[in-house]
């Protein structure tokens, strides 16, 4: 059955060609990423605010712990991986990261505690740059504090994921 019955298939062929599969299977993964990007962000009791919620510097045990679940801790000087635009060379962007390589896919995340803190930056825009620049935005909380989208402003941060202890 043809999925457009007003399309008119009385001049389609056949292509006899040996590799056209191949060709095909590379043309379909040009389309397609292995590489992806996300942000994790450490939400503390509390925090409502974008400036809170990027203002934080330390872990807790249960967010480091989440953060070995997602992936493993990399040196990024001198990191071979996919790097999701995490600097490699000059250790501006950290030196410190978690990535993960799964089915052929990589995936950096721009962990907010891991990125460069900057004292009497309040928007600290060295970690919003990067997280507020990903798709996906991981919210880690401790202990129950609202959050709502709106609190970072991004035009580029459209699904979020909330994980609660």
């Amino acid at each position: 059955q043809l999925v457009c019955e007003d399309v008119n298939v009385d001049r389609f062929y056949p292509v006899l060609y040996p590799k056209a599969s191949r060709l095909i299977l590379a043309f379909d993964e040009h389309v397609l990423s292995n590489h992806f990007k996300f942000g994790v962000i450490y939400q503390k009791l509390g925090q409502t605010s974008e400036e809170e919620l990027f203002g934080t510097t330390e872990e807790s045990p249960a967010f480091a712990e989440f953060l070995d679940v997602l992936g493993q801790r990399v040196q990024l000087r001198d990191f071979k991986g996919f790097r999701g635009g995490l600097d490699v060379t000059h250790g501006q962007t950290g030196s410190e990261s978690v990535y993960c390589h799964f089915r052929d896919k990589e995936i950096m995340f721009h962990v907010s505690t891991k990125l460069p803190y900057t004292e009497g930056d309040a928007q600290q825009l060295q970690r919003k740059r990067h997280i507020g620049n990903d798709i996906v935005a991981i919210v880690f909380q401790d202990e129950n504090t609202p959050f709502v989208p709106d609190m970072i402003a991004s035009n580029f941060l459209h699904a979020f994921v909330v994980v609660q202890l």
